[in-house]
């Protein structure tokens, strides 16, 4: 079996496949410990993959390697563990992201036009304070420590894309700095993203969760608030189209196959990538729900269960690999970095809806989490608010910040060389 230029065994897939599986048991077991009313839920799947990654993942390379001997297979310099994680990664992303999108699809484009204005100001406002945050960090590191501008420069900026878990600002940031020379600035963005990520995810997990016990809010009330907002969009099935079959798998794997190739062009430094690629595609999908007679909308059923699935696979996938980075890389001054990018943004944008754009709380946390292109909160807020409708305002948000990460990012790299 070919797997990124490497050839994995029988015996090697199913040793990671069990490793995915218990760090997936282990995780929802912890995301059920509720203190105070506040879990982590799924979140706990990633401090389990986390810890594994920090622990396990040396050894778990070591143990491969040996069943690939044993196997026969000629080893190169392929990192046959760090490639199964990206896959798991990113298939899990393609599940989650492409179901939040039909799921938000059929009132979208209604809640869309009528907030239109507060989605694109929010997004700007919050990644703008993440990039203010993070220039005064690197002002503040090169006269407190002295340490070289460039290097600092490419370091905190890769903790601004790891803040926000944004892999398109990941690889923008990596893409600008000086290539080549003495010093790896590309490595030492890896190890900044690394670091921040941590507290990039469970920060804002736990801010959609406290807010609302913070603000006593009734939940029945800002569901109903919410309904107002975005009221939910009458289906343009009749029941007499043609389904090409029970699940909906066939129309899924049709937009997702569509939406990792619109994500795979590049303009620049920029893409879409696949996050962004199948979310627009299965937006679109979602709204029209058909094509002339055909259905092209999976059931909720089925859409609920691979929302859950790919949020699940992709905070393993993510989570596995950040822990390596984490302990290897850490030092106290860097995450506390990290928190500050992480915090102040959220914080900001989140008085900024409440009090000037007067959002309502459901609506808000949604941007919220949009606009930190947070995927795990967004799965979080889902079950915190009951209702699957928040998906709307962080769809909404995304790719405003999207494309406004990615160019404060490369704009910091440049400023500060």
């Amino acid at each position: 079996m070919i797997l990124f230029g490497g050839i994995l065994s029988i015996k090697a897939i199913s040793f990671l496949v069990f490793c995915v599986f218990a760090i997936a048991g282990l995780g929802y077991l912890l995301g059920r410990i509720t203190i105070k009313g506040v879990s982590l839920g799924t979140a706990g799947v990633f401090i389990v993959a986390l810890l594994f990654g920090a622990f396990l993942y040396a050894p778990l390379s070591a143990q491969l390697m040996v069943v690939l001997k044993q196997d026969g297979v000629k080893l190169g310099d392929v990192s046959y563990v760090t490639n199964a994680l990206k896959i798991v990664e990113n298939l899990g992303l393609i599940l989650f992201v492409t179901s939040v999108g039909f799921i938000a699809g059929p009132s979208f484009f209604g809640d869309l036009k009528k907030n239109f204005k507060s989605y694109i100001l929010l997004g700007v406002i919050i990644i703008l304070f993440g990039g203010l945050s993070c220039a005064g960090c690197i002002v503040f590191d090169n006269k407190m420590f002295g340490r070289d501008l460039e290097e600092v420069s490419a370091m905190l900026v890769g903790l601004l894309s790891g803040s926000l878990t944004s892999t398109p600002a990941f690889s923008a940031a990596k893409a600008t700095v000086t290539q080549g020379g003495a010093v790896d600035y590309e490595a030492i963005v890896a190890v900044g993203h690394g670091i921040a990520y941590l507290f990039g995810v469970v920060g804002v997990v736990l801010f959609v969760q406290l807010v609302p016990k913070f603000a006593k809010a009734n939940m029945d009330e800002e569901r109903a608030k919410l309904s107002e907002s975005a009221p939910e969009a009458p289906s343009k099935l009749t029941g007499s189209e043609l389904t090409l079959d029970p699940f909906g798998f066939c129309a899924f794997s049709l937009v997702a196959l569509l939406g990792v190739f619109a994500g795979s062009f590049k303009f620049g430094n920029f893409s879409l990538t696949t996050t962004g690629g199948c979310l627009i595609l299965s937006l679109i999908f979602g709204h029209f729900q058909k094509l002339g007679k055909i259905s092209i909308m999976p059931q909720q059923a089925t859409l609920k269960v691979f929302r859950e699935l790919g949020l699940m696979l992709f905070l393993i996938g993510a989570g596995v690999a950040g822990g390596a980075s984490f302990v290897k890389y850490f030092e106290w001054v860097y995450f506390i970095y990290g928190i500050i990018m992480t915090l102040i943004p959220m914080i900001v944008g989140f008085i900024f809806a409440k009090y000037v754009l007067k959002l309502n709380l459901l609506n808000n946390l949604g941007s919220i989490c949009g606009g930190m292109t947070s995927t795990p909160a967004l799965g979080t807020l889902i079950s915190t608010a009951g209702t699957e409708k928040v998906a709307g305002a962080y769809a909404s948000t995304y790719p405003i910040a999207l494309v406004a990460v990615v160019l404060v990012s490369q704009f910091l790299i440049i400023l500060f060389r």
